[in-house]
């Protein structure tokens, strides 16, 4: 007779640990909210915004050619972008290093990669329209560049934006950063009144990975460094487990959301990164900003009975030819003027236009000196979070990781100068930041 041993139990396996996907949303304290409905169209703002795109548009193919023309209508897409998507970088920087959210960071990421990638293909080509010369946007390493970095990422966290973040404010109507337009204009008109104060600072030559290793081993590198920050960026929030960002008012349907909703910070960053690119195809130097506020304050200088054009900063190298020209003609003010319209108009569709009065004092010192800050930082280091940061990090230029890393330092500070003026941080506890 066979015995037959009973068949022992089966041993408990441990529960699986679920796969970390890269791709996948990072965790927040709370569920992000969701997002309110869109208001209906403001049809007033909306025809007056699109009134004066048209016919400014048209002024400047009439009286200065297609090249200006063109410009103008990128400028008028880079404002439509912001404001749908809210792209930003003074507030990705402040939910950083406040806590520990890097949903924008991330963000960043993607806009810079896509954007090295579009220029790589551009600039290593030598592809160009209405005979540009595509260039890569480089700075000098120095004191000058970190000092004016980290001066202008205090501005931002007391003016309450960045460069292209006040632009695409003042064109939705928000009254305290009008106040920061007018301390940036003023602060670049007195760095460049000053000029000869700093232009002096010591500085080593720019240093551009293309001229070293190719343009190819110049995207790689880059694309590398950026997905070392995104995963960085990943594991800060999974350790602080920070508030979710508050959701902006939208709409259903994908053709009503790219027009009247709110796009995701994704799609914003691609379709910034092509505007972008097609501003350097069209121009044949990168998309930039603040050089143009210089411009336009040392402008009312000279119709106030000053003499810019003796300053040593309008005196320089292409300078000169900026300040004789006609400011419809410059590249950075058609932008900057078609951001301010382009999310006029965005914001119209979107039902969120509206002119916010009565900003408290202290709100409004903390806009106008930040604005300040920005405007004499910018020119310090040559540039400020588009033409220095994004325009340098998509060129292979290590200046544009200095002014990154600066910046961010800057922001650390800036956080600590907010109560001061009754600006809020965001707090692990909150609901949102």
């Amino acid at each position: 007779m066979t015995t037959v041993s009973p068949t022992p139990p089966p041993v408990p396996r441990a529960p699986a640990t679920p796969a970390v996907s890269w791709l996948a949303s990072s965790p927040t304290r709370v569920p992000p909210p969701e997002a309110p409905e869109a208001p209906p169209v403001r049809r007033g703002p909306l025809a007056v915004a699109l009134l004066l795109g048209a016919g400014l548009d048209a002024y400047v193919f009439a009286r200065h050619g297609a090249k200006p023309g063109v410009l103008l209508l990128l400028g008028l897409g880079l404002g439509f972008t912001l404001f749908h998507s809210r792209f930003g970088f003074t507030s990705a920087w402040r939910q950083l290093i406040a806590v520990g959210n890097g949903a924008g960071l991330r963000a960043h990421t993607l806009l810079l990669g896509t954007t090295a990638t579009l220029f790589a293909l551009i600039i290593g080509t030598g592809s160009g329209l209405f005979g540009s010369e595509p260039a890569p946007s480089a700075g000098r390493l120095g004191i000058g560049l970190l000092v004016g970095a980290f001066v202008f990422a205090i501005g931002m966290q007391l003016g309450g934006a960045c460069a292209s973040g006040t632009l695409f404010a003042v064109g939705s109507g928000q009254t305290s950063i009008v106040l920061t337009l007018g301390g940036f204009i003023l602060g670049s008109t007195l760095a460049a009144w000053q000029f000869d104060v700093w232009k002096d600072l010591p500085a080593f030559d720019p240093v551009v990975l293309s001229d070293h290793v190719g343009w190819f081993g110049s995207w790689g590198i880059t694309l590398l460094a950026l997905a070392g920050i995104y995963a960085l960026t990943r594991v800060i929030q999974r350790r602080r487990t920070p508030p979710p960002t508050g959701a902006v008012p939208t709409t259903r349907g994908v053709a009503r959301r790219a027009l009247r909703g709110s796009w995701p910070l994704a799609a914003g960053a691609v379709v910034l990164a092509v505007l972008g690119a097609a501003v350097l195809l069209v121009s044949g130097g990168p998309w930039g900003v603040t050089s143009a506020f210089a411009l336009w304050g040392s402008e009312l200088v000279g119709a106030l009975g000053g003499h810019p054009e003796n300053w040593s900063f309008w005196q320089q190298q292409g300078n000169a030819e900026m300040l004789a020209g006609p400011v419809l003609a410059d590249k950075n003010s058609l932008t900057d003027i078609g951001i301010m319209v382009g999310a006029a108009v965005a914001a119209s569709l979107g039902g969120t236009w509206a002119l916010h009065r009565g900003v408290p004092w202290r709100t409004g010192v903390a806009a106008v000196l930040g604005g300040v800050l920005m405007g004499i930082g910018a020119r310090l280091a040559g540039g400020c979070n588009i033409g220095a940061y994004l325009a340098g990090i998509a060129s292979g230029s290590l200046s544009g990781w200095l002014w990154g890393a600066t910046a961010l330092l800057g922001t650390w500070a800036g956080l600590r100068l907010r109560p001061f003026f009754g600006l809020a941080n965001p707090k692990p506890s909150d609901g949102v930041c």
